[in-house]
Order: structure tokens, then sequence, then C-alpha cells
């Protein structure tokens, strides 16, 4: 029978360094990405009920940009960054799935 040979790695924490083994699972996990703030995307699968912005206007921190209904709820999607609306992907009525792009923003400095 074959012997896995394991290879350990160190992690250092606070000064303190542990030796240990990473696990397949860990190896394939999805990487992290940072949230990119100009792609307004939707967090649940739901129907657009209402949306409050046009192409082209320009949108301050907290400005309701539309309302995503789901499971009985109606979630108040805001703008997180001051910007300018670049693109709608969208329209009142639409089903929309996890993770899809709503809107998309350019910063405003």
């Amino acid at each position: 029978m074959e012997e896995k040979k394991i290879i350990y790695k160190t992690l250092n924490i606070e000064n303190i360094k542990y030796k240990t083994f990473l696990t397949n699972k860990f190896l394939l996990r999805q990487q992290y990405q940072k949230n990119d703030l100009t792609k307004i995307t939707a967090f649940i699968p739901g129907k657009i009920s209402k949306i409050y912005v046009k192409k082209g206007r320009k949108v301050k921190i907290g400005d309701k940009l539309l309302i995503l209904e789901a499971m009985k709820m109606k979630n108040d999607i805001i703008s997180s960054i001051n910007g300018i609306i670049m693109q709608i992907n969208i329209k009142e009525g639409d089903l929309v799935t996890k993770k899809d792009i709503l809107i998309e923003l350019k910063y405003l400095n």
C-alpha cells in the first residue's frame, strides 16, 4: 500500500509558529474575492418591483436604487458609493437569480 506524503505548512500567529497540513477540501475551496462596489448584484433570487434611477443619474451613498422582492419581503437596494449610473441591466417585473448584476456604477470623485 502506498503512503501519502504529508506536506506541512508553517503558520505564524502572534509570533508563535504552528506546523499544520492543508486538506484537499481547503486547497480546492473557492478563493475570496473582494466585492466590487461599482456592480450592484442580487443577493437573493427574486423579482424587481421598482427601479428608482435612470442611466446617467448621479447617486450618493444611501440613495435608493431599486426594490428587490424576495420571499414576500421587499428589500431596498441602496448605493454604497457616490457615483453615476452607467448601466441598468434589469427592468421592473424581471425575475433575477442570485449574483445577477442589476446596476453598474462609476465612481464619482
